[in-house]
């Protein structure tokens, strides 16, 4: 939580380049942390530097992405992103299982700061170097990312839809952060972002991934630990492949709302197979396991990677860092919640009354997708705010 609005803050007064160049300086610093002789303060401060680093992450690589990528392609990039988490939880799970400890802080350590180093050689984006006054540099990298001349019409008409965010926002004097939820169109766009980023931190899957093993057990199902641990990580890379597929024919709108709706129907199967178990009921041992599949697979494909890709769309980037912190960070805060509530809820309620709970939550997300969230796909930042300004 703290991550997202510190990296949000240095992004916006310094660069996005900067901002993931920092992240992977934290990230690094975690694992160099952990190789060097363990204390419980040592490793307190790696899981800090860890928490700093995955909040400036969420913060800055969607940001970063939709700011140098072309329409047509930055809802894949940005799945391809979420795609590449999981494919890092599959691995360090791999390693966790099968290698000694100080192997994997080796291995671990190298991929932040090759980040590091890379990052360093890759361009501003050009929202930033625009926002700047650096409108000559901004069009050499559009040029420079897009392998087209300056004097391009590509490049040009890039150049031109940045300026327009531009002139719109110095049209509306001093914009404070309170001062932009006096724009209608971006308060409407803030609540609707707010809903999906509470609806995506309340889904349940953080529930699933942490308490698996007894979610299983609850249903008298017991499962190998290593087979457990790599088949949810497995399951969630091949959910995001199909997602890079659809993220460009579907749009953002529908497979968020797609992947919201049958992770109601799974959330509310798994409460219900858990419900008639605490009362006695016999039920088929395949089907918590298929619900908990189909949740995590849902989450993976579109609750996990879109809202991230949406808001990065929607904003003006004058306000972006700003308006995606503050909602990031609301993201973090209801998974936190999520995971520190369910076991006194399950003591008190039992473990059905929170899967019924996590099945309205996704249910509520699909209609306010459905009916309240502009389609984002293909289009100008002034495009979506025309279409939330007739909502």
């Amino acid at each position: 939580m703290f991550g997202v609005s510190a990296f949000a803050a240095l992004a916006d007064g310094l660069g996005r380049k900067i901002g993931v160049v920092a992240v992977a300086a934290v990230q690094a610093l975690c694992w160099i942390i952990k190789l060097c002789p363990s204390t419980t303060v040592t490793l307190i401060i790696a899981r800090i530097c860890s928490g700093l680093g995955a909040g400036g992450a969420f913060a800055i690589v969607p940001m970063y992405i939709k700011e140098i990528s072309q329409n047509n392609i930055r809802g894949t990039l940005g799945v391809i992103m979420t795609m590449s988490q999981n494919s890092g939880y599959l691995i360090m799970y791999s390693m966790g299982a099968y290698m000694e400890y100080y192997t994997v802080l080796w291995i671990a350590a190298v991929p932040p700061i090759l980040n590091l180093l890379l990052m360093l050689f890759a361009p501003e984006s050009p929202a930033f170097l625009l926002k700047k006054g650096k409108v000559s540099e901004a069009t050499e990298v559009i040029a420079g990312l897009r392998g087209l001349n300056i004097d391009d019409n590509v490049v040009l008409n890039e150049i031109n839809e940045i300026r327009n965010e531009d002139d719109f926002y110095k049209s509306i004097p001093n914009i404070s952060f309170f001062g932009i939820f006096k724009q209608p169109v971006w308060r409407r766009g803030f609540l609707i972002m707010f809903v999906i980023i509470t609806t995506h931190g309340l889904n349940g899957v953080f529930t699933i991934v942490t308490y698996a093993s007894t979610i299983l057990r609850a249903s008298g199902i017991t499962l190998n630990p290593e087979l457990q641990l790599l088949s949810i990580p497995a399951f969630m890379i091949i959910s995001s492949a199909l997602s890079i597929m659809l993220v460009e024919r579907m749009g953002r709108k529908f497979l968020l709302a797609g992947t919201y709706i049958v992770s109601a129907f799974s959330c509310g199967t798994l409460a219900t197979t858990l419900l008639m178990q605490e009362n006695g009921f016999a039920t088929p041992g395949w089907l918590p396991i298929v619900a908990i599949v189909a949740t995590v697979s849902c989450y993976a494909a579109g609750i996990l990677p879109l809202p991230f890709v949406i808001m990065s769309e929607m904003f003006n980037f004058q306000i972006r860092a700003k308006v995606m912190s503050c909602i990031i960070t609301t993201g973090w805060l209801m998974s936190f919640v999520q995971a520190a509530s369910y076991g006194p809820i399950t003591e008190i309620l039992g473990s059905s009354a929170a899967f019924y709970f996590f099945a309205f939550v996704n249910f509520y997300g699909a209609v306010t997708a459905l009916f309240f969230l502009p389609e984002t796909k293909g289009k100008s930042v002034e495009e979506i705010e025309f279409e939330l300004k007739a909502k």
